[in-house]
């Protein structure tokens, strides 16, 4: 996972949206949106990054990850996400297989590197094609609001995800973003010349929008309608369930968004009273 829940986010602006001003746009021209539509039951994940070491983080991850894989029961199609928290989702999912504590579960990848790690720790995958529906999915997201709305694509792999659009249509999309209020920008790689480019040939552009998203699912269709975009990095409606993992003393506990959210309106109320 590329992003996460802080309590200062949540704790510091509106507690009813907890969206940064950041989402990413990749680009190309095969339509793939269907696929994050396709979940009759989509489970995300989000980790609070309360804790600052690598190894606290690394225990956040890994409860959230137990927890998650914990709802997959046998016979299942799961869809598998991108990043650090839904890798160690993968690793758990194939440790329970391997224990034959769940037989007859298969995996769609959300992309080439889901897949590769899917096999490698020992979960068959499939398809999507092949598959009529996803039973239960796992993914980390940025960022998420309470009403589930979700933010995906710190890790650029949007194409099985969320965003593409005809790669002739970049400069007339950069145009309409900013009509939108955002603030595009054509994401460069770190370790060589020019573009980020995804798996299967998109561009990234990261989009600021400085007076922050007030309403996601508005944002995620007027996006969506502009000519040449097939999809962007904002989730609405989707997910059903949102994990939040936060660190108490030595302990590591995960709970429902809803319930996390019940504990930072605790503090902040009484933060207010004080």
């Amino acid at each position: 996972m590329q992003g996460a829940i802080s309590f200062k986010q949540l704790t510091s602006g509106d507690k009813s949206l907890f969206y940064p001003n950041t989402i990413r746009t990749p680009f190309n021209g095969t339509k793939s949106s269907d696929s994050k539509r396709r979940s009759l039951s989509l489970s995300i994940s989000a980790v609070s990054q309360n804790a600052t070491n690598p190894e606290a983080q690394d225990a956040l991850k890994r409860a959230l990850a137990k927890k998650a894989v914990g709802l997959v029961k046998p016979g299942m199609v799961v869809g598998l996400g991108t990043g650090s928290t839904a890798s160690l989702a993968t690793e758990e999912l194939g440790r329970l297989i391997r224990k034959g504590k769940l037989k007859d579960v298969v995996a769609v990848g959300a992309n080439y590197q889901s897949r590769v790690l899917a096999r490698q720790f020992g979960v068959k995958t499939v398809d999507l094609n092949d598959v009529n529906n996803i039973d239960i999915a796992f993914d980390g997201v940025d960022e998420v609001d309470l009403n589930k709305n979700l933010l995906k694509g710190g890790g650029a792999a949007h194409t099985m995800q969320k965003v593409e659009v005809l790669p002739s249509a970049i400069s007339p999309v950069l145009r309409r973003l900013v009509t939108l209020g955002g603030v595009p920008e054509i994401r460069s790689a770190l370790r060589k010349d020019g573009p980020v480019i995804t798996d299967l040939g998109n561009m990234v552009v990261d989009v600021s929008f400085p007076n922050g998203i007030q309403n996601p699912s508005e944002l995620e269709k007027n996006i969506n309608m502009i000519p040449g975009v097939v999809e962007n990095g904002i989730v609405s409606g989707v997910a059903t369930t949102v994990l939040v993992a936060i660190q108490d003393g030595e302990n590591v506990i995960v709970m429902n968004l809803e319930e996390f959210a019940e504990i930072i309106s605790g503090r902040t109320g009484a933060s207010s009273t004080s």
